[in-house]
């Protein structure tokens, strides 16, 4: 338990002590702490490490308190705060969208890659969430066209304000996968998307279901019902040669290869993450004769 509100606290030292004691669940308590005190007072952590000796106002610790025990109940680090970094940005999310994570990472700089010679392509964001990935991909690559679609309202409205604060170029479309795209004719260069690709009796097993958004984890019974969809939809939003890029599941390399062959007779290439498991997986549709 977080300290009682009882408990006189009369410095930062003092208030960060308290506070890791509180949060003895977390393996990250010493830096939970820090950030959460330096929201509150709206200073660098820098600032408590000199500063430790200055008193908190009772509204202050107050504040504090109810930050530290929505931590200590387990709610993620990035809901508290209302932000997470991602790459080179600070993100504003809610409970509305899934927490950026570093294997996305991977993701973004196999995208900047393949699109590091070719200025001008037109890119897809599909299932955007915070808008991580198009909101980033954006700012390093200006001359791109980039487009985000959004099955959630509330995800949508927080990667648009994401978009906004960082002067991203990003086209934000609400709907289901590529249906927004293919309704309005666009057709894209590159496609890049992280679904849902939890398995559906898995999901209850996981910490992540009790906080993040269901409909971003739920890939469906097997975690693969929407890459499979998306799948079908890409010779109908992707130009002849386009390159798709999907983040997977550690183990689901082997499954969404045959996907690939399946339902597009391609090839498929596994990219390994940081941990040497399956993360990123990348097809390329062929070129038409015409090209």
């Amino acid at each position: 338990m977080v300290a009682s509100a009882d408990i006189a606290v009369t410095t930062i030292r003092a208030a960060l002590r308290r506070a890791r004691a509180g949060l003895l669940t977390s393996d990250s308590a010493d830096l939970d702490a820090q950030v959460l005190l330096a929201k509150v007072l709206g200073v660098e952590r820098a600032f408590l490490f000199t500063h430790g000796e200055t008193p908190l106002r009772a509204e202050q610790w107050r504040q504090y308190r109810e930050l530290l025990q929505r931590r200590a109940a387990g709610e993620p680090i990035a809901y508290v705060l209302g932000k997470q970094g991602f790459y080179d940005l600070e993100l504003a999310v809610t409970p509305s969208v899934l927490v950026p994570r570093p294997e996305t990472e991977l993701l973004l700089e196999a995208a900047l890659r393949l699109t590091a010679d070719t200025p001008g392509l037109a890119v897809a964001d599909i299932g955007t969430g915070s808008g991580a990935l198009a909101v980033t991909f954006a700012r390093q690559r200006p001359q791109c066209t980039v487009y985000a679609t959004e099955i959630s309202a509330d995800a949508l409205d927080v990667a648009r304000a994401n978009a906004r604060v960082h002067d991203a170029q990003v086209r934000c479309f609400h709907g289901h996968l590529a249906q927004p795209l293919i309704k309005r004719g666009i057709k894209v260069d590159l496609l890049m998307a992280n679904l849902p690709y939890i398995a559906s009796d898995e999901l209850d097993t996981l910490e992540v279901s009790r906080w993040e958004p269901r409909t971003a984890l739920d890939g469906g019974p097997d975690g693969l019902a929407y890459i499979r969809e998306l799948l079908t939809q890409t010779p109908s939003v992707c130009h002849s040669g386009a390159q798709i890029l999907l983040e997977i599941g550690a183990d689901q390399g082997a499954a969404v290869s045959r996907l690939g062959r399946d339902v597009l007779d391609l090839e498929c290439s596994v990219l390994k993450d940081y941990a040497n498991l399956d993360r990123i997986v990348r097809f390329q549709l062929r070129r038409s004769e015409s090209n």
